[in-house]
């Protein structure tokens, strides 16, 4: 991945392998702080990654080791990095489409949970729970 000025100008050849597979990358913050795969959770890559539009979700690893929870591990990306409330639903996106149940039961949980609980954080009017047109 060829990123200048802070932003991604060109992934590389497994990059866009990934990207283009749509595998998920699970990403663990705090964890790949502590054991010093990045120097601090602001020089954290998770980012490039969104913008590279890479599969990214986010993770816990072990909690009993890196004492943190999901929603303080969002916190911290979203106050040290600036992830947003549309980063938070994309990330919550990927992660159900990455889930290890059924295309039918990630579907009805994005469309009846995961985008009507972040539209009502935004204020948007209550979504009628309903599926995506079929494609």
């Amino acid at each position: 991945m060829a990123i200048a000025g802070g932003k991604v100008l060109k992934l590389g050849p497994l990059a866009t392998y990934v990207r283009d597979k749509r595998i998920p990358l699970e990403l663990c913050p705090t964890s790949n702080v502590d054991t010093g795969a990045v120097p601090s959770l602001a020089e954290h890559p998770i980012r490039y990654f969104l913008d590279a539009r890479l599969r990214v979700t986010v993770n816990t690893d072990n909690r009993l080791m890196s004492d943190i929870t999901l929603s303080e591990e969002l916190r911290r990306l979203s106050a040290t990095l600036g992830l947003g409330l549309a980063d938070l639903e994309r990330l919550q996106i990927n992660a159900m489409k990455s889930a290890f149940i059924g295309y039918d039961e990630r579907v009805a949980l994005i469309y009846g949970r995961i985008k009507p609980g972040f539209a009502k954080l935004r204020g948007e009017p209550a979504l009628a729970a309903s599926l995506p047109p079929s494609a």
